[in-house]
């Protein structure tokens, strides 16, 4: 396992809404944050999306379980992330697997997430989570 990987993500895993300054212990002044919904430019913004995504969630939480180091300075975590919302799926717990990949010098520079955009949140929207479940089952 990665010392860098394994610390990131302990870190990481420790973020709530309260304690989002730390990100600048990750993170490079000039990070690029890139997932399937975004892509975030800078430790400002990137605090900023963050602050965004923990302000409208009651639960979040991440899970690592594979930590891959491709070379130096550039690995994959393996996650499940945890979280509830009190407009999806009635408030209950919905879990969507992904990975981040990572390039780093003493802080991430480059950070990307990987993960179903449909299972983390389009599937638990009440009408287009009916469509989608429907055509789930027709493509089945």
């Amino acid at each position: 396992m990665n010392d860098f990987l394994c610390r990131f993500a302990e870190r990481f895993a420790t973020l709530n809404k309260d304690n989002l300054y730390l990100l600048g212990e990750l993170y490079s002044d000039d990070v690029i944050f890139r997932d399937p919904l975004h892509e975030v430019h800078g430790l400002t913004a990137v605090q900023a999306y963050f602050a965004e995504l923990y302000a409208n969630v009651e639960a979040l939480h991440f899970e690592f379980h594979g930590f891959d180091r491709v070379d130096a300075g550039e690995g994959y975590l393996r996650w499940t992330m945890r979280y509830r919302h009190p407009r999806l799926r009635g408030g209950a717990e919905i879990a969507v697997e992904g990975c981040s990949h990572l390039l780093w010098r003493d802080k991430v520079y480059q950070h990307r997430d990987y993960f179903d955009a449909g299972a983390l949140l389009y599937e638990h929207l009440p009408v287009l989570g009916s469509v989608i479940a429907w055509l789930k089952r027709r493509l089945a």
